[in-house]
């Protein structure tokens, strides 16, 4: 009979028999051993020609997985958890009035920046990677970072590479789009993520049965194993070697990642004298953000707190934006050498996300990940720098794309800044209704052209609604159609703090 996932993961009371001990132990045992034999079955439906390549690459999805039956229970107490260190958050600010050490030439020939692609547009509704998501004019997430490293290497004749992370999803694509920047100024380099098995929640064993079959039977593991990939890779020792110091990694979707001077001259030369390992971006937390991982001490070290790892019964505790102020953006400065040193050393202790799926078949899965900002307990000196939100621009839905389409930023060399024509520095509060507008192609059908919003404070939009060209949208605006109803807001239409609901449809006579 083969082992099940309740039986291996439940928090295990306090008091238990040695008799108890020892069944846990053989359960766990088994069920590594069970996923072991059945790697190697899978190991020996490839090429003979990569079967060391891919034991290796499974060497560290055992891991993974011991890792993932060691840990019962809750991953933290949270009455061990305390707030950050005084200076283990350090403000921007101070950072910004700093004057640079040396050139920015020379700090630039220090760096390599890294962009997460490894996500398909799957929840806006496309296929293939999100990355060649048409975001502004025309342009992909993937041209905008282009021309942000363009723009930087023309501007101070430095070569600072650009290295995609990609994943099995969405290799093969962007291989093919990298064509078309050939006679751009920018060395571009990729590296694929892992490649692992989902394991049958009910069985603990993989669900492909063959390196080359069926494609939902694999997932990549997250973010979190960027560090051994590059490191794997052999492009982490390539940089090393051409005198590279510091990698700047972010996600690709998040358009205000770009590189900042002044936490590069940080950790170049730091004023204490004390060079870190490792930078996490946080930012001030708002009620649209109460789902963001924080940074807290726990046990000594700078950790970072992911809303899975919380028991539920202190969920709203962390979801407090009073409680936990800030929140991580992804946007993290790691030394090169550091990050060698763990992965070599076996050193690098990441907790491991586990995702719940269901797959078209009907059965249930569960992915082992792990998260990249949770490797920040395992260097020496990190650090979490508090940023201006400007930083934080992500675009995870529709409402998000509606954000950076609009005249609420200005684009400059693939860079998106807030328009100094905007009279407060925070952007609306957009909710958009699912049926309608979740969806990339839908949405894009709901407008003639993206509404004039420089004055919105808040848009809700629910049910039928399309907008005409030249509309302008200020204040508080709330349009909802219910069911079986329509309403189109007409071309040159002025909407300020209304709502409007029922029917509303102005035809051309």
């Amino acid at each position: 009979m083969k082992p099940r996932e309740e039986e291996l993961i439940v928090d295990i009371p306090m008091r238990r028999t040695p008799s108890m001990v020892e069944f846990q132990q053989m359960m766990k045992s088994e069920a590594q051993a069970a996923l072991h034999s059945e790697l190697d079955k899978l190991v020996k439906t490839g090429a003979p020609a990569h079967r060391d390549e891919i034991q290796k690459d499974f060497d560290g999805f055992e891991h993974l997985f011991r890792t993932f039956l060691e840990k019962t229970g809750p991953s933290i107490v949270w009455d061990k958890i305390k707030p950050p260190p005084e200076g283990a958050i350090q403000a921007y600010s101070k950072l910004s009035s700093m004057p640079l050490k040396s050139p920015e030439t020379d700090l630039l020939n220090k760096l390599v920046v890294v962009k997460l692609n490894g996500g398909l547009g799957t929840s806006m509704g496309c296929t293939g990677p999100k990355s060649l998501i048409s975001v502004r004019s025309g342009l992909t997430f993937l041209d905008l970072t282009v021309q942000q490293i363009e723009s930087l290497n023309k501007r101070f004749d430095v070569d600072v590479p650009l290295v995609l992370m990609n994943s099995f999803n969405t290799d093969e694509d962007t291989e093919m789009i990298l064509r078309k920047y050939a006679s751009c100024k920018v060395s571009i380099h990729t590296f694929n993520q892992n490649r692992y098995p989902r394991i049958n929640k009910e069985t603990l064993l993989p669900v492909p049965q063959r390196l080359n079959g069926e494609h939902e039977g694999w997932y990549p593991p997250g973010h979190g194993d960027i560090y051994e990939c590059i490191v794997k890779s052999g492009l982490l020792q390539k940089f090393v070697d051409q005198g590279r110091d510091y990698m700047f990694v972010s996600n690709i979707d998040n358009l205000g990642a770009t590189v900042d001077m002044n936490i590069l001259n940080m950790l170049v030369h730091p004023s204490n004298g004390k060079k870190c390992d490792f930078v996490m971006e946080v930012t001030d937390k708002t009620r649209a953000d109460v789902k963001g991982g924080t940074l807290i001490e726990y046990e000594n070290k700078l950790r970072l707190l992911e809303i899975a790892q919380v028991p539920k019964e202190h969920v709203d505790e962390f979801k407090s934006v009073s409680k936990f102020k800030i929140f991580n953006t992804n946007n993290l400065w790691m030394k090169l050498s550091a990050v060698k040193r763990l992965i070599d050393g076996r050193m690098m202790d990441i907790e491991v996300i586990i995702n719940n799926k269901r797959l078209a078949s009907g059965t249930n899965v569960i992915q082992l990940e792990t998260a990249c900002g949770a490797g920040i307990k395992n260097f020496n000196n990190a650090i979490g720098i508090n940023v201006p939100r400007s930083r934080f621009l992500p675009v995870k839905k529709t409402s998000d794309l509606l954000l950076v389409m609009s005249n609420l930023y200005d684009l400059k060399h693939g860079s998106m800044f807030m328009s100094p024509r905007r009279m407060f520095p925070t952007t609306p509060l957009v909710k958009l209704g699912d049926e309608h507008f979740s969806k990339v192609h839908k949405f894009l059908s709901r407008f003639e052209a993206i509404p004039d919003m420089l004055e919105l404070d808040h848009l809700t939009v629910s049910g039928d609604v399309t907008f005409g060209k030249d509309v302008t949208l200020k204040g508080t605006v709330i349009i909802i159609a219910n069911h079986g109803e329509r309403i189109d807001i007409p071309s040159g239409a002025i909407l300020e703090n209304k709502i409007v609901s029922g029917n509303l449809r102005i035809l051309d006579h």
